[in-house]
């Protein structure tokens, strides 16, 4: 019963992974050996797709990129690269070298031309992501040129050269290596060039693992020697290029823990009442690592705060990470000096002070506007409601006592009547300023009318 099982189960992947749908060798030769050469229509194709590609890294269009790629038809010498190595024909691969060589040359030249000429030359995300390659670029080159020698060696290939060629992305590096030259930034040009080269040498060592699995028959004229010592310096190359990657991805894989386990100690740690982290950054400057954390909202004391963040650090596998906290006007202006930042507390002070006396002499104003126009506010009540009144003056004098000193604001109502009040009346009249002017309590004087009088003698005198 096993056996039958284990049967079973073989002849189900084998019938799904068998190789039965392979062209003959000479076919799949034929098609791979006619898009080696990089001559006439082929590398002025290029060299557009090369500037379209440019274009897209300039204006960060990924559309743009992936057309570019798929007009590129630089995958041609590479995958014959693989496939000379796979069959021993020496003399091909020399021919792929050479024009992959002008190709890849013809297609830098370009870009460091359209990138001299062009008006924009800010790195955009495109354009900076070609410059540090890692392990998954070479498992994307190797698994991309698998996809390639399948497909070509196959009946159904479908669109898997074109699928290949924006997986692997030949063309992005090479317009990048422009850009760095043509800026003379040449950490991006030597980034992109190896990561073009790791591409290269991937598909082209995929290829040869097809090859071999497809058991294509090597030419008729085969120097073993020789066939031994390509061997070695395929598999020494592959080695080399490789090493270089893993390094960069160990960085990398560093760099994402330290940036991942930064946000976690600040959205944990940094909890206070009456302050807010209003931004976090983690980064790494000469070989020290660093996280920049701005506060607002009530100033903490910053050494004991220091203090107690960084005995924290070490559970979050950040041990000798330097912590540099902003908070108070350096969060407004951290850029600032110290005589800037005095300077800027000073007048926020000041501003402050004027601001305040304004808004006193703004209410003391209201306040007298209010008392003037309050006689004339209820003067038609008052001819309805007490007709003795003829005049009326709303005042809020300031009291000074001649012993204490002491100032004491009073609410006078000075009044001259027609006719006497009485005792009752006078107090009625006394509740319907209070409540009508909303005043807790108000001191009625009596005014003569010769005092008017006088008043307005001495007015007309004056004018």
């Amino acid at each position: 019963m096993n056996n039958n099982f284990v049967n079973r189960i073989s002849q189900f992947f084998v019938s799904y992974f068998t190789l039965s749908d392979l062209v003959p060798q000479a076919e799949a030769e034929a098609v791979i050996r006619e898009g080696v050469t990089f001559r006439g229509t082929n590398i002025l194709i290029l060299i557009v797709a090369i500037l379209i590609a440019s274009l897209g890294l300039n204006t960060n269009s990924t559309a743009v990129i992936i057309g570019a790629m798929l007009i590129s038809p630089l995958m041609g010498p590479i995958i014959g690269i693989g496939l000379g190595i796979g069959v021993h024909d020496f003399e091909l691969i020399k021919r792929c070298l050479r024009n992959l060589v002008m190709a890849a040359g013809f297609s830098v030249l370009a870009s460091t031309i359209y990138f001299m000429i062009s008006p924009v030359n800010e790195g955009h995300s495109e354009l900076l992501a070609r410059t540090s390659p890692t392990i998954y670029d070479v498992l994307i080159g190797f698994f991309g040129g698998g996809a390639g020698i399948i497909g070509l060696g196959s009946r159904s290939k479908g669109n898997v050269i074109p699928g290949v060629a924006i997986a692997t992305a030949l063309m992005p590096p090479l317009c990048t290596a422009g850009y760095g030259l043509a800026t003379l930034q040449f950490h991006y040009f030597l980034g992109a060039s190896y990561l073009f080269i790791i591409n290269s040498i991937y598909i082209a060592f995929a290829t040869y693992i097809g090859v071999k699995l497809f058991k294509y028959k090597p030419v008729a004229t085969v120097d073993a020697d020789r066939a031994h010592r390509v061997m070695r310096i395929v598999y020494t190359l592959a080695i080399l290029t490789m090493l270089p990657s893993i390094w960069l991805t160990y960085n990398m894989f560093r760099q994402n823990k330290f940036q991942v386990n930064s946000q976690r100690f600040v959205t944990e740690e940094c909890r206070f009442p009456s302050t807010q982290v209003l931004s976090s950054d983690a980064y790494v400057s000469n070989g020290e690592r660093y996280i920049k954390i701005a506060l607002i909202g009530k100033v903490l004391p910053e050494d004991s705060l220091n203090m107690a963040l960084s005995s924290r650090l070490s559970y979050y596998g950040l041990g000798g990470t330097r912590l540099m906290i902003v908070q108070g006007d350096a969060v407004a202006a951290p850029d600032a000096t110290a005589a800037a930042s005095d300077i800027f507390k000073i007048t926020q002070a000041t501003i402050s002070s004027q601001q305040q006396q304004i808004d006193s002499l703004r209410m003391l104003v209201r306040e007298a506007g209010s008392a003037r126009s309050a006689g004339r506010l209820i003067s038609p009540e008052l001819k309805v409601l007490f007709p003795q009144v003829e005049d009326i003056a709303i005042a809020e004098p300031v009291f000074s006592s001649v012993d204490s000193m002491r100032l004491d604001t009073v609410n006078v109502a000075l009044v001259r009547f027609s006719s006497p009040m009485n005792q009752p009346t006078e107090q009625k009249f006394r509740e319907y300023l209070c409540a009508r002017l909303q005043l807790p309590a108000i001191s009625i004087v009596h005014v003569d009318r010769k005092i008017l009088d006088e008043s307005d003698h001495k007015s007309a005198h004056k004018k």
